[in-house]
C-alpha cells in the first residue's frame, strides 16, 4: 500500500496533526511527516512534492494556518491528490487559512476540509487508498459501521434519559 505525506507548514502545526496520524494508523496507513513552509522553505516543498510519487506516496496533506499557501504550493508541483487541513490561528480562528485556500486558479485543485479537521484529512485520504484495496475497504465498512453504532446506542440513551421510550 501507499504512504500518505503529512506536510506542515510550521512545527507548531504538530498538535493539529495528531489527529489525522492516530486515524492513520487506526486503518494501518502507513505515512512520512515534514515541516516544510511554503514561504520559507518554497524550493523544498516544490522538490518534495514533485518526487512524491515516485518516492510511494499516494496523496498529499497540507496543514498550515494563516497565509495558508502549502496545499496550492504542493498541488502545483505534483499529480498527486492534494488535501489542504487549514488550522485555526489567533488572527481570525482558522477562517482566514480557508480562505487562502479556497480561491485555487483553475487547473490546480487542492481538497479542503475543515478548520482542524485532521480526522476527515485522513478519513478522504483512507478512501482513496480504498479504492483499489479491499482490506481498507473492509476496515472502512467496519469504522462506518461503528459510528452509526455508537450514534444509534446515543439516541437510545437520550430517549430512556429523557423518559420518551
Amino acid at each position: 500500500m501507499r504512504k500518505i505525506a503529512v506536510i506542515m507548514g510550521s512545527r507548531s502545526d504538530l498538535d493539529k496533526v495528531r489527529p489525522v496520524l492516530s486515524t492513520l494508523d487506526e486503518f494501518g496507513v502507513k505515512y512520512d511527516v515534514r515541516v516544510l513552509s511554503a514561504h520559507r522553505t518554497p524550493d523544498e516543498a516544490a522538490e518534495f512534492a514533485a518526487n512524491a510519487q515516485k518516492n510511494g506516496f499516494a496523496a498529499i496533506i497540507a496543514v498550515a494556518g494563516k497565509a495558508a499557501h502549502l496545499g496550492g504550493v504542493l498541488a502545483a508541483a505534483t499529480t498527486l491528490p492534494v488535501v489542504a487541513l487549514p488550522v485555526s490561528t489567533s488572527f481570525l480562528d482558522g477562517l482566514d487559512s480557508v480562505l487562502s485556500i479556497l480561491p485555487m486558479p483553475s487547473g490546480v485543485p487542492v481538497a479542503v476540509m475543515g478548520v482542524n479537521a485532521g480526522v476527515n484529512a485522513a478519513l478522504f485520504c483512507v478512501r482513496m487508498l480504498a479504492a483499489d484495496d479491499k482490506e481498507l475497504t473492509e476496515k472502512y465498512d467496519a469504522y462506518m459501521k461503528n459510528m452509526r453504532d455508537k450514534t444509534l446506542a446515543d439516541d437510545k440513551a437520550l430517549q430512556a434519559e429523557l423518559g420518551l421510550k
